[in-house]
């Protein structure tokens, strides 16, 4: 089965520049952006430059995945930034199960943040476990996309292609590079 595309070049411009606008109005002082490595970095680069009329700051985390059975995850890398009174958006490439974003959001309110709010480029509520609000969202998914590009990918490949798309999951779990040949030459 050929991958689909569901965002295009096009498409993910017009999303990106929609969420900084938003971001920029909530935020009229300016606003801390954290990005979770390593599915946000693309889409944090091009958002910070979409919220393009107040101060943007930028800073990472990155966290262990959940281990199966086990609901726990590890903080790898943690912010530089002392986020106490500040307006942070905590930004993900993807929100499935919200666990991760349950985990994150907790660890960050803790340190008393002036306003905490979320930003996906995608969001799949259909599979949430944990609730959380979703301030900023690109697009909502359904339950059996499996997505890749613009950050999102398997076994780090697709992650630099300019678009996403949904593909077939067994497909790319029994060959993660599956789709390479047709989705690199579509950048052509």
């Amino acid at each position: 089965m050929p991958a689909r595309v569901l965002l295009d070049a096009a498409e993910l411009d017009r999303t990106v520049r929609r969420l900084g606008a938003e971001i920029a109005a909530d935020h009229p002082e300016g606003v801390l952006l954290v990005g979770v490595l390593k599915g946000a970095m693309i889409f944090l680069s091009d958002l910070a430059r979409a919220v393009q009329t107040v101060p943007v700051e930028i800073d990472f985390m990155s966290i262990s995945r959940f281990a199966p059975d086990s609901g726990r995850v590890k903080l790898l890398h943690d912010l530089q930034t002392d986020i106490g009174g500040r307006d942070v958006v905590v930004v993900e490439d993807i929100i499935d199960t919200g666990l991760t974003l349950g985990y994150l959001c907790t660890q960050l309110a803790a340190r008393e943040p002036r306003r905490l709010s979320v930003c996906a480029l995608l969001d799949r509520p259909t599979r949430r476990i944990v609730p959380h609000d979703i301030e900023y969202r690109g697009l909502t998914l359904s339950e059996d996309e499996f997505v890749l590009g613009y950050g999102l990918h398997t076994r780090d490949l697709y992650r630099n292609l300019p678009f996403v798309v949904a593909a077939d999951r067994d497909e790319v779990l029994a060959n993660p590079g599956v789709y390479v040949p047709e989705l690199y030459h579509a950048t052509d």
